[in-house]
């Protein structure tokens, strides 16, 4: 079993389920989709934007891409930037490819692509490479205090 992770005590009185898999270099989503056979529609990639001093997190389908003009207008933004993957792991105290929206070191402002609000689950990285967890779409919202939000484009 993996180490235990923030996201994973986080989850602690959830449903969810715990997802392992061989651990990639790069693509951490797509890799994630084919090791678990996943649709990359109900498999978020956790993403990391800043303005000025502010930072938020994004969660899209792994089979889309992110609106930085989308999230910043969501998030009451003028724009938006992707954060420098070094302020992304210090704000969220996991690395790249395995940062979780859930048990993150600083509370950010998190929002969820609206595709995936309706799906009975969703996965998301359980904040290492190599895991993941599989969760409702609202429990996700409830947990991170997100709001759901038109950010992605196919």
């Amino acid at each position: 079993m993996a180490e235990k992770t923030r996201a994973l005590t986080a989850l602690k009185n959830t449903p969810h389920e715990v997802l392992t898999y061989s651990p990639s270099q790069d693509h951490f989503g797509e890799h994630s989709v084919h090791e678990l056979n996943l649709d990359p529609k109900a498999t978020l990639k956790t993403l990391v934007i800043h303005h000025d001093r502010d930072m938020a997190i994004c969660c899209v389908p792994v089979a889309g891409h992110l609106s930085l003009k989308a999230a910043a207008k969501a998030l009451g933004w003028k724009r938006a930037e992707m954060a420098d993957p070094a302020k992304a792991q210090r704000a969220t105290g996991y690395v790249v490819g395995g940062i979780s929206p859930l048990g993150t070191l600083q509370t950010l402002p998190t929002l969820i692509d609206a595709s995936v609000a309706n799906l009975p689950t969703i996965t998301v990285s359980a904040g290492q490479r190599g895991l993941s967890a599989q969760l409702s779409p609202q429990d996700l919202a409830k947990l991170t205090k997100a709001q759901f939000a038109d950010i992605s484009s196919a």
